[in-house]
């Protein structure tokens, strides 16, 4: 299983194509075979690209929890897949993101690819700026690994 590390800023060309950080393919999984699923955060406003292995992993966590005669279910696949695609790495290590998922997101020249684990996020240079503050980070990490470490210990 790939486990990605670090934030890059990286140029977009004029057809949408984004040059996988070197960092980023070394950590690749030989099984993930150059493919990539991307669509945009459910949360955020950026790009999640999944390598194939991964995302095959999301899948047997989402079908684990739908019933595909729940309507509700059905609603949630649908906003789930909507917008998805599979892209795959070329000979020069560029990945092409369809022009519209860079539009939703509002990427344009520059980008940001972080990595989270198992998954990279994409971002606008900008939009990464603005969500990445310290103090708020700090905040947010005290509650939630406090809570964690109080409940290890009962």
């Amino acid at each position: 299983m790939s486990s990605f590390i670090g934030d890059y800023i990286c140029k977009i060309d004029d057809r949408g194509r984004i040059t996988l950080p070197t960092a980023f393919k070394k950590a690749m999984s030989s099984d993930s075979k150059e493919t990539f699923v991307v669509k945009k955060d459910i949360y955020e406003k950026c790009l999640i690209l999944y390598p194939l292995n991964e995302w095959e992993r999301q899948m047997e966590i989402i079908r684990s929890k739908i019933n595909p005669y729940n309507k509700e279910h059905n609603i949630f696949l649908r906003g789930f897949f909507k917008g998805t695609a599979e892209i795959e790495l070329d000979t020069n290590n560029r990945i092409l993101i369809p022009k519209r998922m860079l539009e939703e997101c509002n990427i344009e020249k520059e980008a940001v690819l972080a990595g989270q684990d198992t998954k990279i996020e994409i971002w606008s240079k900008n939009e990464y700026e603005k969500v990445s503050s310290g103090e708020d980070f700090a905040c947010l990490a005290e509650r939630i690994m406090a809570n964690e470490e109080t409940k290890s210990e009962k």
